[in-house]
């Protein structure tokens, strides 16, 4: 479908929603003037309300109604646009629809999932249509995964520039002060009820290369797990299992294997959470890697899950404005090359990494979708933010204030 015959450049669906609110709020004071923008969602009123709490830019941006469960409405909604930006999760539940839509009208598509098995679905049923229509179809187009993403795609890039060859060995380690909305949860409560019951999904979801787009050609080369014990690095800092590594290290293997195992074919990548140093550290990690097995064994059964519930947000809830404001993610990434030589990688931003962090990733993925095409890799179908948009939108990051930078070590 031509663009002329496309009335907007880029519509947010869920724009009701905790993060779809955040989103608009961004784009309304961010966008470039004369970027056409829509709000999408069920209800033309709380459209109406969400769009008259936002800056004078958003005035007259246009309300579409279209519903997950209306193949009419999303088809329509597609059309209309260059890029759909979705908030609607969990997308397991919500989420086919919506990218099929977007694949068939050859419109650009960015998510927030962090969900492994939805991903994995939508690329099966969904890559073929977007090459052909040429649909970037983009998930994980916020604090999962595009710190991990971009951090390990700046690291290659920079060690192919000096010739020290392909990355060997990876290791994330993430800090960070934020919190978990309703929504986030749910979708965790979504893959764990699939999960359950069924061997094969949890042999997907153990599998470190369970969204490579040839699972035969990849390397046999040992990966990390995602969820081992409280661990003490050489410099003295406790790490605990970092809760995103599962979505974000089978993006990362993504990544590279797209580009033709341009990070290298021996690339061995993981990730955890920093915990502190000292007795403080070796508790807190013991903490979160027990806290976190409880919360997942809880939500894994209805009994666990239904009490948990009572205690857990709601979909629609999540963080202050004050502990939006407050937050912040840093992500180092260290990696040792072919050659021998070491580098690392900082990634960092301010607010909340769930939300007002995100907020920004998602907006400014959607706005490189939707406005800078001539730059751009040449490549459609279903993608990772690499590479979709690569260093344009590390570009993009930089200039909203986040960090992205290599060091040689």
């Amino acid at each position: 479908m031509a663009d002329s015959a496309r009335t907007h450049d880029l519509v947010v669906f869920g724009a009701t929603g905790f993060v779809g609110r955040l989103l608009a709020e961004y784009l309304a004071g961010h966008a470039p003037p004369g970027t056409r923008i829509a709000l999408a969602g069920r209800s033309r009123a709380r459209l109406e309300e969400v769009r008259s709490a936002l800056p004078a830019a958003a005035r007259d941006w246009d309300l579409i109604e279209a519903d997950s469960g209306d193949p009419a409405s999303l088809r329509a909604m597609a059309e209309s646009t260059r890029v759909v930006a979705t908030t609607v999760g969990p997308y397991a539940r919500y989420g086919l629809p919506v990218v099929e839509a977007c694949a068939r009208a050859g419109t650009h598509y960015a998510d927030l999932t962090g969900e492994v098995l939805f991903v994995r679905d939508a690329i099966a049923r969904t890559d073929a249509v977007a090459k052909d229509t040429g649909a970037r179809i983009v998930h994980s187009c916020g604090y999962d995964s595009i710190p991990s993403d971009l951090g390990v795609l700046i690291l290659a890039r920079r060690a192919q520039a000096d010739g020290a060859g392909g990355l060997c060995d990876v290791r994330l380690v993430a800090n960070l002060r934020g919190g978990f909305s309703g929504g986030t949860i749910d979708s965790m409560r979504v893959q764990l009820e699939e999960m359950v019951g069924d061997r094969s999904l949890r042999r997907v979801l153990g599998d470190p290369f369970s969204l490579s787009p040839d699972r035969d050609a990849e390397p046999d080369t040992r990966q990390p797990s995602d969820a081992g014990p409280p661990a003490r690095l050489p410099d003295g800092r406790w790490t605990a299992p970092f809760v995103m590594a599962s979505i974000n290290t089978r993006i990362v293997r993504r990544s590279n294997a797209l580009q033709g195992w341009a990070y290298g074919r021996g690339l061995s990548y993981g990730e955890v959470m920093g915990a502190g140093r000292g007795p403080v550290g070796a508790i807190t990690a013991a903490g979160v890697t027990g806290g976190l097995l409880g919360a997942l064994a809880a939500m894994a059964f209805p009994p666990t899950r239904a009490l948990l519930d009572r205690f857990l947000p709601a979909p629609g809830d999540g963080p202050s404005e004050e502990a939006r404001r407050n937050g912040w993610f840093t992500s180092a990434l260290e990696a040792g090359t072919e050659d021998g030589r070491r580098y690392r990688a900082v990634v960092a931003g301010q607010g909340d990494p769930g939300y007002a962090a995100t907020a920004v990733m998602l907006g400014e993925s959607a706005l490189s979708l939707a406005l800078d095409g001539d730059r751009l890799p040449d490549a459609a179908g279903s993608l990772t933010p690499a590479t979709a948009m690569g260093e344009v939108l590390v570009e993009r990051l930089r200039a909203a204030g986040h960090t992205y930078e290599v060091t040689a070590l």
